[in-house]
Order: C-alpha cells, then structure tokens, then sequence
C-alpha cells in the first residue's frame, strides 16, 4: 500500500531507518557492551552526538515536535548523512527551498527529441517526474524496448524495472538498479508527498513487489548522477556502459541520461550492431506525456 504519512511523520520514520544503519563504532562512540533489542543506534546515542537532550529528540523521532533549523543541522551531523539524504532531511522538514509549481502534463520540445536523435548509436532518454519516460531515441529503443508500443501510463522506468520481466532480465546487477530506482522515487516524495499519481504508483509496486516493498520501507534515498550499468542483452549480450544523468537547468522535473563508451571498444561497436538492426525510428512527435497528476 502507499506511504501516506505526515511529513513529520516521515520526517521521525527516516531518523529512525537512519539509526538503525549505523553502530557506535561507525560514529565514535563506545559500545557499552549491553545486548541491544534492535540493531544500530539507541535514541540517548543520537541525542548525545547531535547535542540535544534525549527528550528533545524523541519528540522530534515521534513527529510530537517540529525540528529547528539548529536541530536538522546537528542530526545531518550526529547520524552521517549524505548530500542526497540531508536534502531529503529538508525537504520532510519543510525547510528545502520552494518548488516551482508543477503543471499537470509534462512535455519535451522537438528540438530535444533532435538533440536525442543527434546522438546516433548512444541510447538516450528524458525523464520525467516519478522517472516517467517522456523521450528517447532510436538507440534507447534498441537496448531497451520500443517506449512507443506502450501506453503512456505505462512508460516509467521505475514501474517497468520491478514490474516487466525483459527489463529485469536486461540488468546484470538488477538488485543495484531497483535500489537506486526505488531510492530516487523516495527522493520525490519529500516535496510533493500528496500527489495522488506518486501515490498509485507507489501504491502499486508495494503491492506486486516484495523486493520494491523493502527497499522504499527501508528509507534510502539517493541523487546520483553518474555510474557504470552492466547489462545482458539478449541479441549481443554482456554489454557495460558509463551512464552520465543531468538535471535541466529550466525544470528540476526533467533529468536527461545518456549511455555511451569509449568510441572504438567492444562496446561501441556492439552498440552500433545493436542500433544497425533496430531500423525504427525514434518518435518524431511528443512520445509520452504523464498521466494527469
């Protein structure tokens, strides 16, 4: 079922997830060698690191209190937390930076379909919100599957990646790219975290996946922009390429990724079969918008 908590709520349910990943020796502190009734740290070892009575940071955990600007600042400290994490610390305290207002409908211009299109044999997609796929070229078709034979509902990478039995097949470290895809769907629900379609789309994937199901309870959270992905085509089989994702500078909802490898290896080459034998072109007109948020 869809996570419908409280900001604060969520805000003392991701302390809590946090916690429970570190040990004493993790943060410097001495174990004192009682047994512990749950793993990680206690709540008088949190309020202890940041500094802060442990009455106080029980009230925060419990959603019973707003944290304080100082408060936030001294738990991204006591509890480790990353860029990606502390952002998403923000965000369920209401202390982020204002979103732009969000239209229902999200579209690409077709000069970006060109730019993608530019690209020849690298495969390319547009991401919307909620990882919706909202363009891609002929070389993402080729790899992955052809968007265009879906129904618009449909083209998510999230919900494709835990849900279609090809795109599972398609990931080497699969246990990897569900992680981070689960990790960077949480990250979208800190500032929006009513939006009913995040919520039927959450909603869905706990429900028809066990594996989506731990992963977004257990509260992890990510924004990374660059990495390798390993796959097992199976027209050319294992294939390793550097993915490399930006953020539009004109809409923080829109992020492009773009899959390449050093030109003349087995790679390159192997992509360049790949998209010889993939003669389709990519859409010419407005591929994907979403669903009505």
């Amino acid at each position: 079922m869809s996570d419908t908590r409280s900001p604060r709520s969520e805000l003392g349910a991701f302390l809590k997830a946090r916690r429970a990943e570190l040990t004493p020796a993790t943060v410097g502190l001495a174990d004192d060698g009682t047994v512990r009734r749950v793993p990680g740290l206690r709540r008088d070892e949190v309020a202890r690191l940041a500094t802060m009575s442990t009455g106080y940071y029980t009230r925060i955990e419990q959603g019973r209190l707003p944290a304080s600007a100082t408060a936030l600042s001294s738990l991204v400290r006591a509890l480790r937390l990353d860029e990606a994490q502390r952002a998403y610390l923000y965000e369920l305290a209401g202390q982020a930076p204002a979103m732009r207002r969000r239209s229902s409908v999200q579209k690409v211009r077709p000069s970006v379909q060109r730019m993608l299109d530019a690209l020849g044999h690298s495969p390319a997609i547009v991401f919307g919100r909620y990882t919706d796929i909202l363009a891609w070229n002929a070389a993402a078709a080729a790899l992955y599957r052809d968007f265009a034979e879906l129904k618009p509902a449909e083209r998510n990478y999230t919900r494709m990646l835990f849900l279609d039995p090809v795109m599972r097949a398609l990931y080497v470290d699969w246990e990897d790219a569900g992680r981070i895809s689960a990790a960077t769907l949480r990250m979208a629900t800190a500032d929006n975290p009513d939006d009913p379609r995040l919520a039927a789309l959450v909603g869905e994937l706990s429900v028809r996946s066990s594996e989506f199901r731990e992963w977004w309870n257990g509260r992890i959270v990510t924004d990374l922009t660059s990495g390798t992905k390993r796959y097992c085509h199976p027209l050319i089989g294992p294939l390793t390429l550097e993915c490399d994702t930006w953020t539009s500078p004109n809409n923080p909802d829109v992020m492009f990724m773009i899959l390449t490898a050093e030109p003349g290896s087995p790679e390159d080459n192997a992509l360049r079969i790949l998209s010889s034998w993939n003669t389709a072109p990519a859409p010419t007109t407005q591929p994907a918008d979403t669903p009505h948020d």
